[in-house]
């Protein structure tokens, strides 16, 4: 999108960085992963977790690579039976669509994941919900540089979730005319 790091754009008002946190205020940890050009602002209970160009463009690194670094930076021992895996560039994500994710794998013992679909019936890789034992085993194995989203889901017992909100939580905005449309929805 050029400019400043695009998790920091307003959309009503608010950093798309600091809405996604929002919607995970009732987690025991957030981390937020990257190495951002400008200062977050980030509150006293996130977390950053530096990981060498974790940008999906780079030759390394990627989405995959950034989940590994959360968590590292969540430690061995992090006892949520949950992990969220959110993109930051999610401005109408909310409290009400988490709720619904947790609430799936809750209804569900042997759901390791749930993730959004569109309307398409594409899954929203980074607008997620993991069991962490689960996304621990996912990450076991192959080096996560470079590695496609879709590859960790492969071999777990992935739940679909149609979020029923308008507008979608799922919603990423990677050009200024998205943007422009959360604006509006968001209006």
């Amino acid at each position: 999108m050029g400019g400043p790091d695009k998790p920091f754009r307003p959309v009503a008002g608010q950093p798309m960085l600091e809405r996604v946190l929002h919607a995970v205020d009732d987690a025991s940890a957030r981390v937020v992963v990257g190495a951002p050009d400008e200062d977050p602002g980030l509150a006293p209970a996130c977390r950053i977790a530096e990981r060498h160009d974790v940008r999906e463009v780079a030759a390394l690194g990627g989405p995959v690579a950034a989940t590994a670094a959360g968590l590292v930076a969540l430690g061995a021992a992090h006892p949520a039976p949950f992990v969220a895996v959110f993109a930051a560039d999610l401005p109408l994500l909310n409290a009400a669509a988490v709720t619904h994710l947790r609430a799936t794998l809750a209804a569900d013992p042997t759901g390791e994941a749930a993730v959004f679909v569109d309307d398409t019936g594409h899954r929203q890789y980074l607008c997620a919900l993991w069991r962490t034992d689960a996304l621990l085993r996912a990450l076991t194995g192959a080096p996560p540089d470079g590695r496609p989203m879709r590859d960790l889901y492969a071999a777990a017992q992935v739940r679909e979730v149609v979020s029923g909100q308008s507008p979608p939580p799922w919603f990423d905005c990677d050009t200024e005319a998205d943007l422009h449309q959360a604006q509006e929805w968001l209006q």
